[in-house]
């Protein structure tokens, strides 16, 4: 500065003005401003680099944070895990039971009943010995989880140093007191179990018996459905009633199976058959013989047609009752018909002789003094006419002809009727015995459904340390130099940058995921590899099913059920096998099952201070006073910041103790030749390392840091 007044005076001495010109510049103002303007700008630029120095110890603290609480995540995935597995299996287990005992209600299914349930009594044992044991690996793993979050940032916090940085961090979670675990046995379950063995036998040979009865019904309906109308255009009731009668359409129906035909479609075209030919009826020629015979047929068609009108099918569900009249075929079948005893026939009376005719028509049939029956021919004293040669006989002849050989409508007709009878009496003994399996098979399905609905209420589920989030302490320990990387001549900085410390915490949110990417995906890892054939292929498809769309809950469970069912042929004669399946999949259907949540826990940085209030722990009290203090009064906070690291040292390494190097928390088989189930948890590398050191060098550290520390900057 002595040169440049030395030069302005000189320049004074000459008489110039070297501090303006006629522009108003001048050299010298120029070097001023510009030496002025990069003093200013390497002072800022100084400042921006020790600010962005400083402010690294804070990404090292959200780091930690999230590293911490990220153990929790891990933590809460494998609850999740285990919930799905003890809740499939006790699904599983059941619906295995389920699906023997309807395996049990047809012969062709018989042999797989006895497997399935011995395969689902296995799962539901296998399920409470894996409950038991997940159970007590949570609840020791749920000990440890304070620890492992501390252990997991203090290592993160010593990686995230290098470059001769130093990084400490501790981590408490918030709270560190956690809920009892556990998962009780499915109470029931195995008495179900032994009472669905106990009826198998029962229901099995009910189930047999019901289905060579269903068997020898069906074959009667197959041979009464072909002289109706399944052999046309061959003779049947359907060829002659057109053929006789010429009935077609509606009132002579066509069926092609007889599984759309019945009974009742017979009786019908019998009605309108008899019907037609009474209206039809006319001699077939003018002789008196032919008369008679035309007479006789009327008589027979009336009958018919009258007793048609009383005849009846009734039939259901398991259920058959039907009448169908039978004809006279002949003089003796007469005599046990209505037309034995019918007052139609003309007498006449000549020379104290009395004649009986057959119709008034009869040309000997003068002086008709009374109507007789032919019960009255047969006990009284009457001489036959001579003309239409009227008797018993001529009577039973009407039908005999056609009732004897196929080209006649009674012929057919007088078969059904018989079939009638006998497929009412099969069904009459089928029902019982159908009965007998609905009634043992479906209390069992009552009671399975029921214990599905227990078993969709018993879940696990943890409240862990760290389940409202986690706080971080971190520190930088080493003593940077102010210059460093930035020496320059205009900002002078002969001292170094003091240790840092910042807090940061971070707490949990639900990650949505796919079935892809859900916390029971694992579990299916390699289970499609495994080719099952048999009972074990049936429930290990159920189970799959059920884990693979366990999100979508009763959907997925009635889903599961019905394609395990339609892996068992169930066609039967019976209809047993599907109203087993149906009585099954309606059990299950009512069970309300919820959808379990899936989603994947990840963590967030959030302030520290919604993470403290929460829960009522001495640290989060003290780490809020001491937050509000350093704003108020930063050099005063050094004894509450002490305080509090002082108890997040005790809270974590009361946790270590019982920690073992690895955590396989279950590992357990479904069934005999089943595939294993192994549950573990990868924790830090550091926890192999020592961790507890990690845990007592950083809470030292801390507590070093802020006795040497006059004042600190405010929390963030």
């Amino acid at each position: 500065m002595a040169g440049i007044k030395r030069a302005i005076e000189r320049h004074r001495a000459c008489g110039l003005q070297v501090f303006r010109d006629e522009d108003g510049f001048t050299t010298l103002g120029a070097v001023l401003a510009l030496l002025i303007a990069l003093s200013l700008l390497f002072s800022a630029a100084q400042v921006q680099r020790l600010n962005a120095v400083s402010a690294q110890v804070q990404d090292a603290a959200d780091a930690a944070a999230l590293a911490a609480q990220n153990e929790v995540a891990e933590f809460m995935v494998v609850v999740r895990v285990c919930d799905a597995v003890s809740l499939t299996m006790s699904l599983t287990g059941l619906a295995a039971t389920g699906l023997g005992v309807v395996a049990l209600c047809t012969p062709v299914t018989a042999p797989l009943g006895k497997p399935l349930m011995d395969a689902g009594n296995s799962i539901l044992k296998a399920r409470d010995a894996f409950a038991e044991k997940a159970s007590a690996g949570l609840e020791l793993l749920q000990e440890s989880l304070p620890f492992l979050c501390a252990a997991n940032a203090a290592s993160t916090a010593m990686a995230y140093g290098g470059g001769g940085s130093e990084y400490l961090a501790l981590a408490l979670p918030f709270p560190t007191e956690s809920g009892e675990i556990a998962a009780d046995p499915l109470e029931g379950a195995h008495d179900l179990a032994e009472e669905a063995e106990g009826k198998a036998a029962d229901i099995q040979e009910a189930a047999a018996r019901a289905e060579e009865l269903a068997v020898e019904a069906a074959a009667i309906k197959q041979r009464a459905f072909a002289r109706d109308c399944g052999d046309t255009p061959a003779y049947c009731m359907h060829e002659r009633a057109e053929t006789l009668a010429g009935l077609t359409g509606a009132r002579n129906p066509l069926y092609r199976s007889v599984d759309s035909w019945s009974f009742a479609v017979a009786l019908d075209r019998a009605r309108e058959y008899y019907a037609a030919r009474l209206a039809q009826e006319a001699p077939e020629g003018s002789t008196v013989e032919e008369r008679a015979e035309s007479a006789l047929r009327e008589r027979f068609y009336q009958l018919a047609v009258r007793e048609l009108e009383d005849a009846y099918v009734n039939e259901g569900e398991g259920f058959f009752e039907a009448s169908f009249p039978r004809f006279p075929r002949n003089s003796d079948e007469v005599r046990e018909s209505s037309l034995y005893e019918e007052s139609v026939y003309p007498i006449s009376a000549a020379n104290g002789q009395e004649t009986m005719h057959a119709w008034s028509g009869c040309p000997a049939a003068q002086g008709i003094v009374r109507y007789g029956s032919v019960r009255e021919l047969e006990e009284g004293e009457f001489e036959r006419c001579p003309q239409c040669n009227f008797a018993l006989s001529s009577l039973g002849k009407v039908a005999a002809a056609s009732t004897s050989i196929e080209n006649g409508f009674e012929y057919h007709y007088d078969a059904v009727a018989v079939a009638a009878a006998e497929y009412q009496q099969a069904m009459s003994e089928l029902a019982p015995a159908a009965s007998e399996v609905k009634e043992q098979a479906g209390g069992l399905f009552e009671q399975i459904g029921e214990l599905l609905g227990t078993a969709s209420d018993s879940r696990i589920d943890a409240a862990p340390p760290g389940r409202y989030g986690t706080v971080v302490l971190a520190a930088c320990l080493d003593e940077t130099p102010s210059s460093a990387g930035f020496a320059n001549g205009f900002v002078s900085s002969p001292g170094s940058l003091g240790a840092r410390v910042a807090l940061s915490s971070a707490t949990l949110l639900e990650d949505e995921a796919d079935q892809q990417g859900s916390v029971i995906s694992s579990i299916l890892d390699g289970l499609g590899e495994d080719v099952a054939t048999g009972p074990a292929g049936i429930v290990l498809d159920c189970w799959s099913g059920l884990l693979q769309a366990y999100a979508d809950g009763q959907s997925a469970l009635d889903g599961a059920i019905e394609d395990a069912a339609g892996a068992l042929p169930l066609a039967s004669a019976s209809g047993l096998g599907t109203w087993a399946s149906g009585a099954f999949r309606g059990a299950v259907s009512a069970v309300g099952l919820q959808p379990a949540d899936l989603d994947t826990l990840k963590p967030i940085l959030v302030n520290s201070a919604h993470v403290a209030k929460k829960g009522n722990s001495s640290f989060g009290a003290e780490l809020i006073a001491l937050k509000q203090q350093a704003i108020q009064n930063p050099s005063t906070s050094t004894d509450l910041v002490s305080s509090a690291v002082g108890s997040a040292e005790t809270a974590l390494l009361e946790r270590i103790d019982g920690l073992e190097d690895g955590m396989e928390l279950v590992d357990i088989q479904l069934f005999d030749g089943g595939p294993s189930i192994t549950i573990r948890l990868a924790l830090p590398p550091v926890v192999a390392d020592g961790a507890e050191g990690f845990v007592r060098d950083a809470a030292d550290a801390v507590r070093d840091l802020f006795a040497t520390v006059t004042g600190v900057r405010a929390w963030e």
